[in-house]
């Protein structure tokens, strides 16, 4: 930290932390294959994400300008819609929109965190410019330029989050949504080393979002925007630099005053590694069950023991549940649950739903699925505890497992097998497996909605890496207008 006093009027030098961010978004070239070809699937799967949160009026009721009206022809578009928005709002709707339904990608460590939420901001930014280079008759950006900013933006996300807790002092981690699309889009917009600085700092002055509304007794849909609205901001502050504002470098360090001493506990950051391209090669895919990442392997065992117990839920006598710390600090619920937002973010009713119907989609935490008395009645049945080696493969670098098991007894004395997944579908381990089951959801989430001429392009683009790498991005987007 800074030793400049308090009253001190010199300038000190910027933040290594944000020399650091600034330094690789502008200097940095990404040559991994692994991380571009893992950008591909997380572009489409983050589209599905998307494309499937249109089929829900709370989301859409959310989704437009921000005044009705404010409309922006030849602004940027927003994916299964017909909005033509400035940047900052269209961020907003796409960000919103991906976030939705809880199924969008995931990062865990000492922080959790979706970096695909970064995507608001970057395709909103890319779309805008590309339409405006070509009026001006200049050339528009290429889909690489998008993929290369997503990797940027998972690893600024990822690589803050592996070492720093947000959530333990009860701050949100939209907050990296924020910092790395500041970062990202200011660059995409030109800025200069300066201009990165600037903006990123003003990011962090901005402090955080308190985690009120995932945890109860607030849980609520904010969480479903939250990532919408930081990604907006983060357009917002970068444009703000592009006018030559002036930023802060010891936004963290500053004594009293800065990030560090007012938000964090008088504590610097820690860092595991520099920045490079890790996050976007072992970033987590939720594939086949919207649900919080922390239960994606619970929800794999219930299914597999569904068979077992579907006709017998009412001699289940109790259920034992052994997860990660983290899975028994945030999603561990007991009592009245009082919307989807509430539900998914529930260990126990993401559990009990695959035991009594063999299956798990966003639709299941509607009301009128809750309302079967079966399901709180499981939940009250269910022991959560810890299992302190799913806790250590947790933050293992080498394994970032999500271990979580199952076991049902029945009142007869008789039990099921017990059933332990160490890390679901979406992990790195399970690519080969994974990946046509993301390739199935983005068609089912996006065929729908388009049509079939759109469709038909866009999947064949989508098949083929090199040809969407060098599309155009307003053509790209052209083919998501509904």
């Amino acid at each position: 930290m800074s030793d400049i006093g308090i009253r001190s009027t010199v300038r000190p030098d910027w933040d290594e932390e944000l020399t650091a961010i600034a330094d690789y978004v502008c200097d940095a070239d990404i040559e991994s294959d692994l991380a571009f070809e893992t950008a591909h699937y997380c572009l489409m799967d983050t589209l599905a994400c998307g494309f499937q949160a249109l089929d829900y009026p709370a989301c859409t009721k959310l989704l437009g300008p921000v005044v009705p009206g404010a409309t922006f022809p030849g602004g940027a578009r927003v994916p299964g819609t017909s909005y033509e928005l400035e940047p900052v709002m269209a961020a907003f709707n796409i960000g919103a929109m991906n976030r939705w339904l809880d199924f969008n990608d995931t990062w865990l460590a000492a922080e959790w965190g979706h970096p695909s939420d970064n995507l608001g901001g970057i395709l909103a930014v890319a779309d805008y410019l590309s339409r405006q280079r070509r009026l001006a008759g200049e050339e528009p950006l290429r889909m690489q330029d998008v993929l290369t900013a997503m990797i940027k933006a998972h690893e600024i996300q990822g690589v803050l989050a592996l070492e720093n807790s947000f959530n333990r002092v009860g701050l949100d981690h939209v907050l990296l949504v924020r910092i790395a699309s500041t970062a990202v889009v200011t660059r995409m917009l030109g800025g200069d080393r300066e201009q990165v600085l600037n903006a990123v700092s003003n990011a962090w002055i901005d402090g955080c979002s308190l985690r009120t509304y995932r945890h109860a007794p607030n849980t609520g849909s904010r969480k479903s925007w939250a990532a919408g609205d930081a990604t907006s901001r983060a357009v917002r502050l970068a444009l703000i630099a592009m006018t030559g504002e002036m930023g802060y470098p010891s936004a963290l360090s500053a004594k009293a005053w800065g990030y560090y001493d007012v938000l964090f506990k008088e504590r610097a950051f820690k860092f595991q590694r520099g920045y490079d391209s890790y996050v976007m090669e072992n970033v987590l895919f939720k594939i086949s069950y919207p649900a919080e990442f922390h239960a994606q392997t619970a929800v794999e065992a219930g299914m597999a023991l569904h068979d077992a117990v579907r006709d017998r839920i009412g001699d289940i006598d109790k259920i034992v549940v052994e997860t990660q710390e983290a899975g028994v600090r945030i999603i561990d619920k007991t009592g009245p649950l009082d919307n989807p937002a509430d539900r998914d973010h529930c260990l126990q009713y993401m559990i009990a739903i695959p035991l009594i119907f063999g299956r798990l989609t966003a639709a299941d935490y509607e009301d009128d699925v809750a309302k079967d008395p079966r399901v709180d009645g499981l939940r009250d049945l269910m022991e959560v505890r810890e299992n302190e080696q799913f806790t250590k493969d947790y933050f293992d670098p080498d394994k970032r497992y999500i271990g979580n098991a199952i076991q049902v007894f029945f009142k007869d004395g008789s039990s099921t097998d017990r059933v332990e997944v160490h890390f679901p579908i979406g992990h790195r381990e399970r690519r080969e497996e994974g990946i046509p089951v993301l390739k199935q959801k983005f068609v089912d989430s996006v065929s729908t909605k388009l049509n079939a001429g759109q469709w038909d392009k866009l999947d064949a683009l989508c098949a083929d890496r090199d040809a969407l790498s060098q599309t155009y991005v307003d053509d790209f987007m052209a083919l998501l207008v509904a």
